[in-house]
């Protein structure tokens, strides 16, 4: 009985370190929010609102020149006034946000007059990937561009 307290203290002195290593990593950051510089923000601002959907959440600034947005999940979009006229963003910097029913959310911009592509640019089109995900891309007022999916993840 002796040997085996002995054998348990060891085993347990033993783990301990390696035990720790693991209640030692740190955690994984998560994404807080995301800035974008515009050049109008009522109108970045109410694009935001209402072709995507989002909803204002307090600034702390209250200087006419923010915007915050709750994008969901603890992460939001800061929009921010002063940016220079709409440039030629790439396609392949943008953001995403994935919605119930894409088909919904196209009658959405149709009926707001926003025109969206598929990947390849074809005016009004859908791009299915491999996954068996719908997307569609479109621009904010600052040339951003934005995706839009049915990805259920």
């Amino acid at each position: 009985m002796k040997n085996m307290k002995s054998i348990s203290l060891m085993l347990a002195l033993l783990a301990t370190p390696f035990l720790n290593c693991f209640a030692q990593q740190p955690a994984k950051p998560i994404l807080n929010h995301i800035a974008v510089h515009v050049n109008d923000l009522a109108k970045s601002t109410a694009f935001y609102l209402e072709i995507i959907g989002l909803d204002t959440i307090a600034e702390p600034f209250h200087d006419g020149k923010h915007t915050w947005l709750s994008m969901g999940n603890g992460s939001n979009l800061h929009l921010i006034s002063g940016g220079s006229l709409p440039i030629d963003h790439d396609k392949f910097n943008h953001i995403c946000f994935s919605v119930p029913s894409l088909q919904a959310y196209i009658a959405t911009l149709q009926n707001n007059k926003v025109i969206f592509e598929n990947w390849v640019g074809e005016k009004s089109g859908i791009t299915l990937r491999v996954d068996a995900v719908q997307q569609i891309y479109f621009k904010d007022p600052d040339g951003y561009w934005v995706e839009v999916n049915d990805a259920r993840k």
